[in-house]
């Protein structure tokens, strides 16, 4: 599955979520992408959770790929959070977000007349 994140993360442009049956073929598929990641000016590719085998995050600069097991890509439901919508229908804006000053408004003058406006004054 592949997520936009434009306008919600600045950590990447896309999210892949990737399933594979074991951990071994997470390893592999890990593996596989560093490779065909690798190129001139990139030697390192960063890779999180190859050790542990549920969930490997491969860091492809402006993509970052998360390869899961299927018990946990539904525990952690990455693709949920990730593709909910959270703008305030009434605004447009990001719900929680700080809502934008208002600005500061000049009181109107009253105009000044000289019938019954106030307490007579001798």
């Amino acid at each position: 599955m592949r997520i936009e994140l434009a306008g919600k993360s600045s950590i990447a442009d896309f999210m892949v979520i990737a399933t594979g049956t074991n951990s071994r073929q997470l390893a592999a598929m890990a593996d596989h992408l560093v490779e065909k990641l690798k190129g001139p000016g990139r030697a390192h590719v960063p890779v999180e959770g190859r050790q542990q085998g549920d969930w490997v995050l491969v860091d492809a600069g402006d993509v970052i790929v998360h390869l899961f097991r299927p018990e946990a890509r539904t525990h952690y439901a990455l693709e949920k959070m990730w593709t909910a919508d959270f703008t305030d229908a009434a605004t447009g804006e990001a719900a929680g977000a700080a809502p934008k000053p208002k600005r500061k408004t000049r009181a109107k003058a009253k105009p000044e007349t000289d019938e019954g406006d106030g307490p007579a004054t001798d």
